[in-house]
């Protein structure tokens, strides 16, 4: 009976874990998706400009990479359950601050809500890899699929939302809500005993590994593409003649079939030798995705924005993926992580300035679409290289 009450135990300590894990996933878009749908009037209401709106939706990719490297230091001074729940709290309170304090605070909250989700963004992988160890795959799809519906949740809301309230300041405060039940429920799993810390080594000149730079190459550029989409889609699709509120709901439609590639993508991947073609395959599907929002007849856009969420859930998983299947410990998986979402998200900051500094000389949004196109192309010559069947190097014994 004592091993039974053991073994019930673990599984409910798993179960509340795996439950912790997903709903901090669920909040690691919400703050950047909730802008784009109604970027234009808080543009208008603060007088941003093009330039103004180009930096709110930069801003928080920048971050996110920026605070990266925070991550491992606040894990070995909280430990990592600790520290999440911290930076949890944190984004909660830059959610609620950021729609009432102007301009300025607009901007510094969007900041640190983006610098919040960078360092979870970093914890998580290694969690995963360490309470999961056998489940990588299956574990990392469905915290992929969290993600991704709170983004799809938060793009196709926020403008119903802006209706309903009568103004687009609560709308955006609104997304303090998922934060709050996330902060609470992981709280409840931090009484579980802490795993020990073992023996495992850990990569210490991650920057000279050839590997480490072409997993952190795809990272960085899907990302990038991943962001111009959350930015810029609604703008370029009302543009283009769909109503604000149908645009916003063709960036969450398109990020809610995320979903279903968020999870097969993995699982195919890892029942093959390699990843090479799963990669290749997830972005040729995104760059034609892409090429129909922009240039396609407007009547045939929902394929469009369907077969973009299909290759851009596929991107993102196995993005993810590679920094558990590249790594050969949890300890190492972290570093990757660091490194990845680090430099990554700092490359793919550039993505949605570019496309706003080409708008406004160009006038149109016919050029983009060249930018994009080179985007891919660069990712899928690091996915050849990060899709080989090799782990990062460790230090020897």
């Amino acid at each position: 009976m004592s091993e039974l009450s053991s073994a019930g135990a673990a599984t409910g300590r798993r179960l509340l874990t795996l439950a912790g894990l997903l709903l901090v996933a669920l909040n690691l878009r919400p703050a950047l998706t909730s802008v784009s749908p109604v970027l234009s009037r808080v543009g208008d209401s603060l007088g941003l400009g093009s330039v103004g709106e180009g930096v709110l939706t930069t801003m928080p990719v920048l971050c996110l990479g920026l605070a990266a490297p925070l991550a491992p230091r606040l894990a070995r001074r909280l430990g990592p359950e600790r520290a999440v729940l911290v930076v949890l709290s944190v984004l909660a309170l830059a959610m609620i601050a950021r729609p009432y304090t102007g301009s300025t605070g607009l901007f510094i909250g969007t900041a640190v809500a983006g610098g919040c989700i960078g360092v979870m963004g970093v914890l998580l992988p290694g969690l995963v890899k360490r309470d999961f160890p056998e489940r990588v795959s299956v574990l990392t799809g469905l915290y992929t699929m969290a993600l991704c519906l709170g983004a799809a949740v938060a793009a196709g809301a926020t403008e119903p939302l802006r209706l309903a309230f009568g103004a687009w300041q609560p709308a955006l405060a609104f997304w303090l809500t998922p934060a709050v039940i996330a902060a609470i429920a992981w709280y409840l799993q931090l009484h579980r005993r802490a795993q020990p810390a073992g023996r495992s080594r850990v990569p210490t000149r991650l920057h000279r590994d050839p590997l480490a730079w072409q997993v952190t190459a795809f990272m960085g550029l899907q990302s990038s593409l991943a962001y111009t989409v959350f930015g810029w889609l609604p703008t370029i699709l009302a543009d283009r003649g769909l109503t604000p509120v149908a645009a916003g709901l063709a960036l969450s439609v398109s990020i809610l079939i995320q979903l279903a590639s968020a999870i097969a993508a993995p699982a195919i991947g890892a029942r093959m030798r390699d990843q090479r073609t799963v990669l290749t395959g997830v972005m040729l599907l995104t760059l034609a995705g892409l090429a129909g929002c922009l240039y396609a007849p407007l009547a045939s856009i929902w394929l469009w924005v369907v077969v973009l969420g299909l290759g851009q859930g596929g991107t993102f998983s196995m993005a993810l993926t590679l920094l558990a299947l590249r790594a050969p410990n949890a300890e190492a998986a972290a570093a990757l992580s660091g490194m990845a979402q680090g430099v990554g998200y700092v490359m793919a900051a550039l993505g949605p300035l570019a496309v706003g500094l080409i708008h406004d000389l160009a006038g149109s949004w016919a050029p983009i679409g060249i930018l994009l196109g080179l985007i891919g192309l660069a990712a899928i010559a690091a996915g050849l290289g990060a899709g080989r069947d090799r782990v990062i190097a460790v230090p020897a014994v």
